[in-house]
């Protein structure tokens, strides 16, 4: 299975179908799809059903809006989270459904742009309403998706550069934690414990060629899923060449893994770690 927020399906048509032809993946959960429900089944609907997918998607125009594309079955599908604040209305930010026997949950968590605003809060009352979905049920399941958080100071490429920013506050990263307390294991960092990984990169100042990016995009998974882990890495490849997302692909391979257990990023970067406290992010010049 893979996560990827692709930042406008429609933008990303050129690189998501032979993405889908490179990888076979059996379950894909997208994020920031950007498109109301019609208007992505009139631009995917074919391509998708013709490579075997069946599809729930839960969009809006223009912004947000998740998807799950499934080739092992698509039972009980779900949009929203119950309970979940809006800013001010409900917002398409996630879908879950079941496939091959795990409740899979597509997710693009609010991002709370800056510490202590109101997208800051509504992003932690969202995910209080995302953590009491998935602590009322019991099934195998998979969290999957732009989670606007990196889990520790090993998830960016610079701390220090972050000092004052979102993504990284102590009060994001005890809601997410608190999320995991329910179950759910990081399974990147499970078999990658110690390793450089990153899945997102801003499209400013060059940040990805000198690999300056952040950990995000994240696979939780409940111990029945996450014992059955045979592979799990960065596609670092989708992230390259014209016209990509801003974020990579997490793949996860449960059970068999036919690329062998390659990651944590694939390919790996070509340039070293930046010295510490030598680089700003761009928002901050």
């Amino acid at each position: 299975m893979a996560t990827w927020n692709v930042n406008s399906v429609k933008q990303r048509v050129p690189r998501l179908l032979p993405w889908l032809d490179q990888r076979h993946a059996d379950v894909v959960c997208l994020q920031e799809t950007k498109l109301a429900d019609r208007a992505f089944a009139e631009l995917l609907g074919d391509e998708l059903a013709g490579r075997g997918y069946a599809i729930a998607h839960h969009g809006e125009v223009q912004w947000n809006g998740v998807a799950i594309l499934s080739r092992v079955g698509l039972d009980d599908v779900a949009l929203g989270v119950p309970g979940a604040p809006g800013f001010p209305h409900s917002e398409a930010r996630a879908v879950s459904a079941t496939c091959g026997g795990i409740r899979v949950h597509s997710v693009y968590v609010p991002n709370g742009r800056v510490p202590d605003s109101d997208h800051d809060r509504y992003e932690l009352a969202w995910l209080a309403a995302l953590r009491e979905m998935i602590g009322a049920d019991q099934q195998a399941a998979m969290v999957c998706g732009d989670m606007n958080i990196a889990p520790t100071d090993a998830d960016v490429f610079d701390p220090e550069a972050y000092v004052g920013q979102t993504h990284v506050t102590p009060a994001e990263r005890a809601a997410l934690a608190e999320l995991q307390a329910l179950g759910l294991r990081d399974v990147v960092r499970d078999r990658w414990p110690t390793q450089r990984v990153f899945t997102y990169w801003d499209y400013r100042a060059g940040m990805f060629h000198q690999d300056l990016g952040m950990r995000i995009d994240l696979v939780l998974a409940t111990a029945p899923v996450a014992n059955r882990v045979r592979a799990a890495w960065v596609d670092r490849q989708a992230r390259k060449g014209t016209g990509p997302s801003d974020h990579a692909p997490v793949i996860v391979d449960l059970d068999e893994a036919p690329d062998g257990d390659i990651g944590p990023v694939v390919p790996p970067p070509s340039m070293p770690a930046a010295r510490r406290g030598s680089v700003k992010l761009p928002q901050s010049g």
